[in-house]
């Protein structure tokens, strides 16, 4: 076993990963960037090294950094995590030429099922159930038009190298494979500089389903059972469940065996997930994440498999330490991710100052989290800051666990999904386990969604809402009060109401402002051009999601005041119209 591990990684699977090395008694190395000096990471692992400044290109990206730190603090093995280089092949054959161990598949397996198009092929050799597909890439939108001909609309495009929801667009009839074709490609060369996209059949109203498995050095393998991820928003997952409403378990042994298959096919000697997408009785390939999955809890806490230590165990070529016989299921797991989104603006980033922050507690509760207290979450990396999952004996139970651990849940300061997870507990179709991936889409102007006001975000001259303990004859409530801390003779000083919020464009009336800080993707309009009230004109990335920034009314372009890559503040004007 290894004596020291480097996590090439930030915040909570950091966190994660460093607990699981002082269980088996291994010292952990944790990584920093500027931003990051002092976060809960650094603080949980026995040695903390800087890396570089804020932007993750110059820190948490950067493989030569990392293996000269990994070789400074005396690191045997390199563990990735989730996101950044954690699916990097070059990163990974960096680290064992460098004399380290990578804690994952090796690099062979991980370019097999990064490309999209590569791992189709792989997986219908395999035998394992793919969607209707192109063969290879296809180099214009004529061909979206082509598939369709044969397989019908809609047509999803998808980046080859793309994944968690990146390069992935929808052709619902033939005026829409232009803009699809071209979102894809560009979305493809902007995250992971391929812009090779292939098409397949789109499903629609699909579950999506995945599996955990393992496979040791010497060809053993296992699998986990399934996790249900079908509440997203945009692609990116909310709401994780093992084991899924959907399965029987006739369908949950061959979803299993499928999944070995995907895993024998390539040689895969790691822990990895292969995702499926189930629509009525059918399932079909979709992707495999060669690498621990963020939602991974809900397995450990049905199967009782701690996913990373075993992960850490076969990368110290251990052979596996159960047998599929051995893999048995008890109760029911949900898990919430807790991004600083604003649900109640479609899920708009909300980075910033966390000023108060309380987890939950109690039997079957578990919260992984880069947090301890009141910090931050910066708008430089993923927007999930924690991971809310709770345990029950049936699936009836745990959605009462989750309602209870929401309400108990305190995060002040920015927004959150936290509400959206409390809103669909009212709701009839989520709480039957009866939804799909639409399940947002379809439900959400339905649902009824606390609003936050996130700090920064009040009227120039108002303060933000807080929460205080009020004890009124011996029973204490808890209030939210608008207003300064304290006014003249310690009373709580009115709000004043101006109408004016940080938020209107800065260029008067007419400007299409940013609603948040970004960089600007593309520039959808031009000077003299005529846009439609709720039509795109820039798209604009921010804390790692892509999104279209609208007109709030109809009239034409005068001005356009910014370019592709450029970096913009929230509230600053982007469009000019008359």
């Amino acid at each position: 076993m290894f004596g020291k591990i480097l996590i090439a990684n930030r915040g909570e699977i950091s966190v994660r990963i460093a607990r699981a090395c002082r269980e088996l008694g291994i010292a952990s190395v944790a990584v920093y960037s500027d931003i990051d000096r002092g976060a809960l990471h650094t603080v949980v692992a026995d040695e903390a090294y800087h890396i570089g400044p804020t932007p993750a290109t110059e820190s948490y990206l950067n493989i030569e950094k990392l293996i000269e730190v990994a070789k400074e603090s005396g690191a045997e093995a390199v563990h990735p995590g989730y996101g950044f280089l954690a699916e990097s092949a070059p990163f990974a054959r960096a680290v064992t030429e460098a004399g380290l161990v990578w804690i994952g598949p090796h690099p062979e397996a991980i370019v097999a099922m990064g490309s999209k198009v590569e791992s189709r092929r792989i997986m219908a050799a395999a035998g394992v159930p793919i969607t209707p597909g192109t063969e290879g890439p296809v180099d214009s939108p004529d061909a979206v038009l082509e598939f369709a001909a044969e397989h019908g609309f809609p047509v999803a495009v998808k980046a080859s190298a793309g994944g968690g929801g990146k390069g992935f667009a929808v052709a619902n009839d033939k005026t829409e494979a232009e803009a699809a074709y071209s979102r894809a490609s560009r979305e493809g060369e902007a995250y992971f500089g391929d812009g090779s996209v292939y098409l397949e059949k789109y499903l629609p109203a699909p579950r999506h389903v995945e599996i955990q498995v393992f496979r040791d050095k010497h060809g053993n393998a296992v699998h986990l059972g399934e996790r249900d991820c079908s509440i997203q928003r945009r692609h990116q997952k909310l709401v994780e469940e093992c084991p899924s409403p959907a399965l029987d378990p006739e369908t949950r042994d061959a979803m299993g065996r499928a999944a070995v298959a995907a895993a024998d096919a390539v040689g895969y000697d790691s822990a990895g997930t292969v995702e499926f997408l189930l629509q009525d009785d059918d399932f079909f390939f979709l992707e495999m994440n060669t690498r621990v999955q963020v939602e991974h809890p809900v397995t450990e806490e049905v199967t009782g498999v701690d996913v990373v230590q075993t992960g850490i165990r076969l990368a110290a070529g251990e052979p596996m330490p159960i047998s599929q016989e051995e893999v048995s299921w008890r109760g029911h797991a949900i898990e919430v991710r807790v991004n600083a989104e604003d649900a109640a603006r479609d899920f708009v980033p909300s980075p910033g100052a966390v000023t108060a922050y309380g987890e939950p507690g109690g039997p079957g509760v578990r919260v992984d989290s880069s947090l301890r207290g009141p910090g931050s979450v910066p708008e430089s990396y993923d927007p999930l800051f924690a991971k809310l999952i709770v345990r029950a004996s049936d699936r009836g139970a745990a959605l009462a666990r989750l309602r209870r651990a929401l309400s108990e849940f305190r995060v002040e300061g920015i927004a959150t999904t936290l509400p959206f997870f409390r809103a669909i507990l009212d709701d009839e179709v989520f709480v039957s386990g009866d939804y799909t991936t639409g399940f947002v889409a379809e439900r959400m102007e339905g649902l009824v969604i606390e609003a936050t006001q996130p700090a920064g975000g009040a009227a120039e001259d108002e303060k933000a809402p807080r929460e205080v303990e009020v004890e009124v004859n011996g029973r204490l409530f808890r209030v939210r009060v608008f207003g300064d801390e304290a006014g003249a003779g310690g009373r709580a000083t009115p709000p004043r109401r101006s109408g004016r919020t940080t938020r209107r464009a800065a260029g008067g009336e007419g400007a299409v402002a940013s609603p948040m800080q970004g960089t600007i993707v593309k520039v959808l309009v031009e000077e003299g051009q005529e846009v439609a009230a709720d039509e795109a004109v820039c798209v604009l990335e921010a804390m790692k999601m892509e999104s279209e920034v609208r007109a709030q009314k109809a009239g034409r372009v005068s001005e356009v005041l910014v370019e592709a890559g450029k970096t913009v503040r929230s509230g600053e004007p982007l469009v000019v119209l008359e």
